[in-house]
């Protein structure tokens, strides 16, 4: 299982690749006579801030509670991807306008040797999506998983690239602009995914539940606590790499104030040892109704 120490590595990793990688699609552009290979390159220049922002998300994120935060700084993490995710939508907003004029000026088609060029791009970056992606699945980091992708878009950018250069140089004359529009239908795909990465970090500010089946299992482990009857409430949000939940379990109303906190620290520290990177448990006893009587739970 990937660590925090995976990511982070990954980033600085990330960093130099794209440092690496803007300066080769670049001058490749300048010198072959393509905007969309220059584009993409502009495209990495931003993933080189990007990677700097994940890097520093994950550094904070990890911090231990302290008296003025004393729930953690967990949403550093969420606010690192809300950044990357801004920066994927202006790159794809920077490469559309740009596409457009380029289709609209007339130039001369790009020269054969761009294409090698992008070919090593798609396997690099490629490469850094799945290494980025599983290791931010791993440790549930939003960041990460949205720096991940900015590897995929750039991926697919370059893709298009090879595609509409390809075209221009078979097609001959009047095919020059092929690669601006695989540029611009490349912009679609990295605003998609800008926007799909915006709104998962956002629902991790605004601390929306987690997904059903997470939910499901917390209840299911809780209700499995000797001396808990049934499972009340269960609300659960992320906070950066982690869980954070409120529970209120059901136990005879008949039991001693000592024993029903007994239970609730079981209930705890077996939530605690999970799988699901719970760390912190807030456990609220609840009496069992009388038979007969109705349960005033909601």
């Amino acid at each position: 299982m990937a660590s925090v120490e995976t990511g982070l590595r990954l980033s600085k990793l990330a960093l130099v690749i794209n440092s690496f990688l803007a300066a080769i699609k670049i001058a490749a552009g300048i010198v072959g006579n393509s905007y969309v290979l220059i584009a993409d390159g502009i495209e990495s220049t931003a993933d080189i801030f990007s990677s700097v922002v994940v890097w520093g998300g994950l550094r904070v994120a990890v911090i231990p509670p302290d008296e003025n935060h004393p729930y953690g700084h967990g949403k550093a993490e969420s606010l690192a991807s809300i950044t990357v995710s801004m920066l994927l939508l202006g790159a794809a907003l920077l490469i559309a306008v740009q596409s457009v004029r380029e289709i609209m000026t007339p130039h001369q088609a790009p020269h054969w040797f761009t294409l090698p060029v992008l070919l090593l791009v798609i396997v690099i970056k490629e490469t850094m999506f799945r290494l980025a992606f599983k290791a931010g699945s791993s440790i549930e980091s939003t960041a990460l998983k949205s720096d991940a992708w900015h590897h995929r878009s750039d991926a697919l950018t370059s893709a298009a690239a090879f595609v509409g250069i390809t075209i221009a140089l078979i097609g001959g004359p009047g095919y020059e602009s092929a690669d601006d529009w695989a540029a611009l239908l490349a912009c679609g795909v990295i605003a998609w995914n800008g926007f799909r990465l915006l709104r998962a970090a956002m629902d991790e500010i605004m601390d929306a539940t987690v997904a059903p089946d997470t939910v499901a299992a917390v209840r299911r482990l809780a209700a499995g606590v000797d001396g808990v009857i049934d499972i009340e409430k269960c609300r659960i949000r992320k906070v950066g790499l982690h869980l954070s939940l409120d529970i209120h379990v059901v136990v005879d109303g008949d039991l001693s104030v000592r024993r029903g906190h007994e239970i609730a620290h079981l209930v705890k520290d077996q939530l605690l040892a999970s799988q699901h990177r719970i760390n912190d448990v807030t456990v609220h006893i609840e009496p069992a109704q009388p038979r007969g009587v109705a349960s005033k739970t909601g």
